[in-house]
């Protein structure tokens, strides 16, 4: 039940700063953002899900306007202990802010790229978004 509360606050303290004019965090105010996801596939190092997940954020590109650039591709196995290599694809897309990733979220093409192609074939994703100093 704690991770879900931690989930909870977590999200909630990013609406409060990104709606706060005002605020230093504000993505709106500071301009790009870059949206980071990194997928784990429910069948580890398959290469055809791998592919089919990179030609997939790559079609996004093309058909949302609000993706300005997207780099995509496999994890780069490391030995060092900082690195974690544990994930298949991880793709960076960027946004000219906040209000541009906030259409992009709600897009249909978007959503339906992550019901019919993300979400089946992924165990894990996970998302990072931070604003572009």
């Amino acid at each position: 039940m704690k991770p879900l509360r931690h989930l909870v606050i977590a999200l909630s303290t990013a609406a409060l700063l990104s709606s706060c004019s005002s605020c230093p965090f504000s993505g709106s105010q500071r301009g790009k953002i870059a949206h980071t996801v990194f997928v784990w596939l429910k069948k580890p190092g398959d290469q055809g899900d791998r592919q089919k997940l990179i030609a997939a954020a790559k079609k996004l590109k093309t058909e949302i306007p609000e993706v300005e650039t997207v780099t995509v591709g496999q994890m780069l196995p490391s030995k060092r202990p900082i690195v974690d290599s544990t994930y298949d694809v991880g793709f960076v897309m960027r946004f000219a802010n906040q209000a541009a990733l906030d259409r992009y979220e709600q897009n249909p093409i978007h959503q339906k790229a992550v019901k019919e192609q993300l979400l089946p074939m992924a165990k894990k994703v996970q998302v990072y978004d931070f604003v572009i100093d």
